[in-house]
């Protein structure tokens, strides 16, 4: 996704890395997330990524983890395939009432300041500064019981910064979700332009569907080839495979779901 909570100047270069994590007994599947991008922005703003979290998820629900020290992880993970990518179309109420409780907890993550946001409503335990403007929300009805992970972001020219990173349980265990939709200026276009690469790994004995399987790549060998997954700090598995997909272009303004069988 890249919804800001205020003006930006330039997003380019958006790469994402998803896997699902085996369910804990009696516990909901959890979803890892990398993601990264070049931002330039005039004035410190927040990037918030909505995330398909189980409803009332507490407020630890999401675990935040720093690679400040694997920022070329995306690097790594592009260097798995024998040649690029090529460049095609890609894949296709009283719980919003304010919440004026406490504070929602600030971790340091890095290069980051983060929050997980467990509903619409807890926004307002934000700093306003780093809120979607109201406006936004009127693009963006399927949200209303989302959790969200919020990440504040530094003003600056154009620069590259190390990947953020978290785990959150998910709805969907058996779909890998890829935080694509856009708000850039206040508002949720129904088009939007996309620069994305998605990775994303699945077990040796799950495959993944969707309309254009036969555009993605899949990694000749295992991750470990080129991934440090302890620098990765267990988000990537060094012993399965990786698949990688470029969306570019205007397309519908939506997140990416990906069915895991």
């Amino acid at each position: 996704m890249c919804c800001f909570s205020g003006p930006v100047r330039d997003v380019s270069a958006t790469k994402i890395f998803a896997r699902l994590e085996p369910a804990a007994e009696g516990a909901p599947a959890r979803q890892v997330i990398a993601y990264a991008m070049e931002l330039t922005a005039a004035q410190d703003v927040a990037m918030v990524l909505p995330l398909p979290t189980p409803a009332d998820s507490p407020e630890d629900a999401v675990r935040f983890v720093n690679l400040e020290g694997y920022p070329e992880l995306f690097d790594r993970l592009f260097e798995a395939f024998p040649r690029p990518q090529s460049r095609g179309r890609g894949l296709d109420s009283d719980s919003l009432a304010p919440n004026e409780g406490k504070r929602l907890e600030v971790h340091a993550v890095g290069a980051f300041e983060a929050s997980f946001v467990p509903r619409r409503a807890d926004f307002a335990r934000l700093d306003a500064r780093f809120r979607l403007p109201e406006r936004a929300w009127d693009g963006l009805p399927g949200y209303a019981d989302f959790g969200f992970a919020v990440f504040k972001l530094k003003a600056g020219e154009r620069k590259k910064v190390h990947p953020m990173a978290f785990s959150f349980p998910t709805r969907h265990p058996t779909r890998l979700f890829f935080p694509t939709v856009h708000v850039h200026d206040g508002t949720a276009p129904a088009q939007a332009r996309f620069d994305h690469t998605l990775y994303w790994q699945v077990a040796p004995e799950q495959e993944v569907e969707g309309d254009e399987q036969a555009r993605w790549q899949e990694s000749p060998g295992t991750a470990d080839a080129h991934v440090d997954a302890k620098k990765a700090q267990g988000l990537v598995r060094g012993d399965w495979h990786l698949h990688m997909h470029a969306i570019v272009g205007r397309r519908p303004n939506r997140d990416v779901l990906l069915r895991v069988k």
